[in-house]
């Protein structure tokens, strides 16, 4: 297997901060602001508008022990790396494992509500048009993280126009009244919408999956979270306020599109192209975030001998994991055997990503306990004191979120502790050398 010593596979440098929000604003502005705001305004009712306020606070608390991590230990396939190294080889094995699924499901909902928007101006083969799309990001991520990058540049350009103009175009056409009263269904309500809410912002912390590629990581990374995060939320302000003054929350509590309902209010015959450029460019940007990060994942699980080596190729022309972003193709379009279920595939892309961020809390509990060499060494600074705090309430928060998820779908559960099973079976028949190896792995000099 492939090691970390002399001639090991590494990724070149190229990503700046502006790639770093990219990746952030690309990943978490997606789907989720096409389809989950009618739910949120069936449970909250005008009380939406607070609880998208709210569900931020999480990611808040998880973005700032990212930016602590990734000032620390930039690595690339970092949700692997870190519990690898700082809490157990078996954790961070099963977080990238349980992420495999994850990313497998979001490649499939983000393709099949891009197709579903798209098919409502042509009319488009589902699965074929699913394939086409996930090969035309195949060939972008091939060619280099640098070209994947300025994609994701260009995309969050324009999606970042598209909602600016249905804001602007919009704020004429709200009635106060559909914003009163603030709470709607009152506080318990607010609460209940959280966990639908909260996926709105899940991805701002892509960018740490590629820490190995970034120009002076350790500097960037947070101050690109903090960018990326603002941003998020004044878009998901701007564009759900907007969808609730214009409609009222039973209308948008209605409705299966709510941004098409709204836009047609105040957009008239620009309407469909507008919110159509936004849609193709929200979950084109999501897409491609995930096939960045998800090949980087395993290509670090191959590099440290979980997988097999072969995923650490780098090509020698791109620079680019290669193998890890075929496997990536492949499961993308395995994927569309998965059930198309909304609510499965948000449950099955919140869940891991939960446990992935639960686990990145954990090990920041433990290098600021076992490393104090690191953690002197952050440029994102934070006490001994203050990181376990942060961590602390971010276990908190996504076990809470976890548990107020299970009765949503009981088949993704299912889904979810068969493929735990299969993960620990690998696990022990990988037997010693991989142990080994990942002893090996939490042994060494991690100021590399």
């Amino acid at each position: 297997m492939t090691g970390r010593s002399t001639g090991t596979p590494t990724l070149k440098r190229g990503l700046t901060i502006v790639d770093v929000v990219s990746i952030g604003v690309g990943s978490a502005v997606g789907v989720s602001i096409f389809s989950v705001m009618a739910p949120a305004a069936t449970v909250a009712g005008t009380g939406m508008l607070f609880a998208v306020a709210v569900a931020a606070v999480p990611m808040v608390v998880f973005a700032v022990v990212y930016a602590f991590m990734g000032s620390a230990v930039p690595r690339s396939g970092a949700s692997f790396d870190w519990p690898t190294r700082f809490v157990h080889p078996f954790v961070g094995f099963m977080v990238a494992w349980l992420r495999i699924l994850a990313n497998i499901g979001a490649m499939t909902l983000l393709t099949l509500v891009l197709v579903n928007y798209t098919s409502r101006v042509v009319s488009l083969p589902r699965i074929p048009a699913m394939i086409a799309l996930l090969f035309l990001f195949y060939l972008a991520n091939l060619l280099g993280v640098r070209f994947a990058a300025g994609v994701e540049r260009i995309l969050v350009v324009f999606k970042l126009l598209a909602f600016a103009a249905f804001a602007f175009a919009g704020a004429t056409s709200v009635r106060t009244e559909n914003l009163q009263p603030v709470l709607g269904t009152g506080f318990g309500g607010m609460f209940a919408a959280l966990p639908i809410l909260m996926a709105l912002y899940m991805g701002l912390e892509s960018a740490t999956e590629v820490g190995e590629e970034i120009i002076d990581s350790t500097a960037v990374i947070a101050r690109g979270l903090a960018v990326a995060l603002v941003v998020t939320v004044v878009v998901y302000l701007g564009v759900s306020g907007i969808a609730l003054g214009t409609l009222g929350a039973t209308a948008l509590a209605a409705s299966d599109a709510p941004l098409f309902d709204a836009g047609a209010v105040f957009l008239g015959r620009w309407n469909t192209p507008l919110i159509l450029v936004a849609a193709v460019a929200s979950i084109g940007t999501s897409l491609n975030a995930i096939y960045i990060t998800f090949a980087r994942f395993l290509f670090a699980m191959g590099r440290d001998g979980v997988f097999p080596a072969a995923l650490a190729r780098i090509h020698p022309r791109w620079s680019t994991p290669h193998v890890a972003v075929t496997v990536v193709f492949a499961l993308a379009v395995a994927g569309l055997l998965l059930p198309t279920s909304l609510v499965f595939l948000f449950l099955a892309v919140t869940v891991p990503t939960l446990l992935k961020y639960i686990s990145t809390c954990w090990s920041a509990w433990r290098l600021v306990d076992h490393h104090p060499v690191l953690h002197a060494g952050a440029r994102f600074r934070l006490s001994r004191i203050a990181v376990k705090r942060w961590s602390a309430a971010g276990i908190v928060f996504g076990i809470a979120i976890i548990a107020a998820g299970a009765g949503a779908d009981r088949r993704l559960y299912a889904v979810l502790a068969v493929w735990i099973a299969a993960g620990c079976v690998y696990w022990v028949m990988l037997g010693d050398r991989a142990s080994r190896s990942m002893r090996a792995l939490r042994m060494r000099d991690t100021l590399r």
